[in-house]
């Protein structure tokens, strides 16, 4: 009875060394895809898409921007029903000034932030009015989190909705539309628009930690596996 408990417990314990060795092995593989999922999310963060497509189809009110929407050309119509004044903004020039940011009402619940110029150039189209519907096609770019300002009335710290929740009863959108073009009733606002912040090409922490984890995993799995052999070499 000895020897084929011995072989039965022999049975279980390698099926359990596999078994551990496997599962490091899996979640090696899994660190492995969570690592180029971060890279390949960096890639489109970074690539400006210029087919346009409706605000609509890429991202939904009170709903975080998802990878598929940074960056997208984006079109959408709306009514202008507040302004505010972001200072301190860098654009892709490396320019620094104050922006015209206005909040875009597109339909009866939601409302999203368009970036539509320099503040110094508000005053460029006064036939604006908060009744009148805008055509707006512009880049849906990922809201800032640092603060540029203070919020105070008629000026936002930064150019996130989150700092106007408070300011009005309609569901935001995450993030805001750098307008490339405006019109009204078939006819351009003519006005200087600024570009994109340079985007940083550097690759995050979090990116190497995810390889570093894959490492890990697998000299663990190693480790598993040679242990048996070890104590083997060890057992008198």
């Amino acid at each position: 009875m000895t020897q084929p408990n011995n072989l039965l417990t022999r049975i279980f314990q390698g099926a359990a060394v596999l078994a551990i060795a496997a599962l490091c092995v899996g979640l090696g593989f899994w660190q492995l895809q969570r690592a180029a999922d971060l890279k390949a999310s960096l890639k489109i963060a970074r690539t400006i898409d210029t087919n346009v497509v409706a605000l609509q189809t890429v991202a939904q009110p009170r709903q975080a921007l998802g990878a598929q929407a940074f960056n997208r050309t984006v079109s959408v119509t709306g009514k202008y029903i507040a302004n505010f004044r972001a200072p301190n903004q860098d654009d892709g020039d490396g320019v620094v000034a104050d922006w015209e940011v206005a909040l875009a009402q597109v339909d009866e619940r939601s409302a999203i932030l368009v970036v539509r110029g320099l503040w110094s150039e508000r005053l460029l189209n006064p036939e604006i009015q908060q009744s009148m519907n805008i055509d707006i096609t512009g880049v849906l770019v990922a809201s800032q989190s640092g603060d540029r300002a203070d919020n105070t009335p008629g000026v936002i710290s930064r150019l996130d909705s989150a700092v106007i929740v408070g300011l009005t009863d309609l569901d935001l959108y995450d993030g805001y539309i750098l307008a490339r073009s405006e019109s009204a009733r078939g006819v351009d606002l003519e006005r200087s628009r600024v570009t994109e912040e340079k985007l940083n090409p550097k690759i995050p922490g979090f990116y190497w930690q995810h390889l570093s984890y894959v490492v890990i995993w697998w000299l663990m799995a190693v480790v598993v596996l040679y242990l048996p052999f070890y104590r083997r070499r060890v057992t008198p």
